[in-house]
């Protein structure tokens, strides 16, 4: 299977796709038409000179996937604004869409953007790294071992990562977006294998696919398990100090990671993949063939799959 330049997320009734300098939106309107809207983007780390930097270039990659991802997911869920109320008077309705295109304004500004990126980052320190911290202290009743408090740190980060993970999955509006998250990697990995983009092809396709979003952040966490027991401290504003400045580190090895298993077939890089694909068990699920289309023509506003598929199955890519 050959590797390909690009990658995507689930978004509301829809697939992002991120190519070379462009990413495309297709979402599944309430009218059952697919839209599809693309934008050029140039990814920072390119030119800058960054991608050839380890772990650099993961840290880049990373909040830059957080900030489209961010991006499209507002920019989709604009397709499914609420039918005009029967009852509403020609001024009220007036008001009403005037109130949805400030909203969509300001949404679209970059510094709110940048605000919702910065809460939600907020909110993932304080429930992946700041709550366990805190929580393990207790185990400082029982014991003055640092190697054992950092030991069970690191387990009550990964239940809270799996149990929120599947608690969201009970959500109808989460179940879908995980199928249109299936719909995503079958697509890639159809490309991926030399086959060309049908409903057909795609629908045999894997659902699972190593260089997935999920498998970053499931890395993240058993990485942070290994760094962190290295830091003997029981104090405790030290003890969340270190691991918010190890947050980049541990970013930029896991990215490493997945990007070394993303492009090698090998049993050393199946190992390495393993406990991603087998989180996204939980976070995919089998999209029907309406969500397949959605996938196809996302891919298709930013790459050309036939000519790539073609080098495919020739061996012609460029060295």
């Amino acid at each position: 299977m050959k590797y390909c330049n690009i990658g995507g997320q689930a978004i509301l009734e829809g697939v992002m796709m991120k190519g070379p300098d462009s990413y495309a939106i297709a979402v599944r309107k309430p009218d059952k038409e697919i839209q599809v809207d693309v934008h050029k983007y140039k990814s920072y780390s390119e030119t800058h000179k960054l991608n050839s930097i380890p772990l650099i270039r993961g840290v880049v990659n990373f909040i830059e996937s957080l900030y489209i991802g961010l991006k499209t997911l507002m920019d989709s869920a604009q397709y499914f604004e609420e039918e005009d109320d029967p009852s509403m008077s020609e001024e009220e309705k007036a008001k009403d869409k005037e109130e949805m295109e400030r909203l969509k304004k300001k949404q679209s500004e970059k510094g709110y953007l940048i605000l919702t990126l910065i809460l939600s980052l907020a909110f993932a320190l304080g429930l992946f790294v700041l709550l366990p911290t805190l929580i393990s202290t207790i185990i400082y009743k029982f014991t003055d071992s640092n190697f054992v408090v950092n030991i069970a740190e690191g387990v009550i980060r990964l239940i809270i990562f799996l149990v929120y993970v599947y608690a969201i999955t009970a959500m109808n509006d989460i179940k879908r977006t995980y199928m249109y998250h299936g719909a995503e990697h079958k697509t890639i990995n159809c490309m991926e294998s030399g086959k060309p983009l049908t409903v057909e092809n795609v629908r045999r396709a894997s659902r699972f696919h190593k260089r997935c979003g999920t498998s970053f952040v499931f890395l993240v966490m058993l990485i942070s398990i290994l760094l962190f027991m290295v830091i003997n401290t029981d104090i405790l504003w030290l003890r969340l100090l270190y691991r918010i400045i190890l947050i980049p580190v541990v970013g930029g090895i896991a990215y490493e990671i997945i990007r070394y298993a993303g492009r090698h077939e090998n049993a050393f890089a199946d190992i390495l993949s393993k406990p991603g694909l087998w989180l996204q068990r939980l976070t995919t699920r089998e999209p029907d063939d309406d969500m397949i289309e959605v996938a196809i023509k996302s891919v298709e506003a930013v790459v050309d799959w036939r000519e790539y598929i073609h080098c495919v199955n020739h061996n012609s890519f460029e060295k």
